[in-house]
């Protein structure tokens, strides 16, 4: 060897053999052992935020520690490449956000047969003049084509627009003009006969009612 690469490396051998420089290649292979050992940390925290497995972590961690301090930069960007794109928190997010989405196009009437959009106050589609709603017969609000009575009034749909339900008596024809109901039409109410009898001495006459006579109406 010659002399000029022998004063080279004994050179360089005093620089590594010096105190100062012995001192720094330990910090520097401690500070490695760590990053590679937070390396591992990283990936147990990370892939916790990514499943819910609760094994996987666990396996992520010592994957990258069966590297080496040497070759652990290999399994970080290993572990980048396999691990799940999403976390949970992200997951769970776009999940409400789709379904809220779906509930807002749910929300949107639509037609039945063209699927355009309309209005709830339509009757018919005016794309495809198809019938979207009724009108109530009895209080003339819109109702829907599938309902058997309406909401607001209580008819009957298929009893001919009859109220559902008759809670009250039925007023008859003579309540309805005002004699008020409960009151007795003419030709039901009894009545009495009248009879008049003359007394010989005075000559007046003394009314007297005897029993009820059907068919008759009362004097007033």
């Amino acid at each position: 060897m010659p002399k000029e690469f022998q004063g080279v490396i004994d050179a360089i051998g005093g620089i590594f053999d010096s105190p100062v420089v012995q001192l720094g290649l330990r910090a520097i292979a401690v500070y490695w052992v760590i990053f590679w050992l937070a390396a591992a940390y990283w990936a147990f925290r990370d892939l916790q935020l990514r499943t819910e497995n609760p094994i996987l972590p666990y396996l992520a961690a010592a994957f990258i520690i069966v590297f080496t301090p040497i070759l652990f930069p290999a399994a970080v960007v290993i572990y980048r490449v396999v691990r799940p794109q999403e976390k949970i928190g992200e997951t769970y997010e776009r999940t409400l956000a789709e379904e809220a989405l779906l509930a807002e196009l749910e929300t949107v009437k639509n037609c039945p047969v063209c699927r355009r959009r309309v209005h709830d106050d339509w009757i018919v589609c005016p794309t495809c003049r198809t019938r979207l709603n009724r009108v109530c017969p009895n209080c003339g609000k819109l109702v829907g084509l599938d309902w058997s009575i309406c909401a607001w009034c209580g008819t009957d749909f298929a009893h001919g627009g009859a109220p559902a339900a008759s809670g009250a008596p039925a007023v008859s024809r003579r309540g309805a003009t005002g004699e008020g109901p409960g009151v007795p039409s003419a030709s039901a109410a009894p009545s009495a006969t009248v009879t008049s009898v003359r007394v010989p001495r005075s000559g007046a006459t003394r009314v007297s009612s005897s029993r009820p006579a059907p068919g008759s109406l009362p004097e007033r």
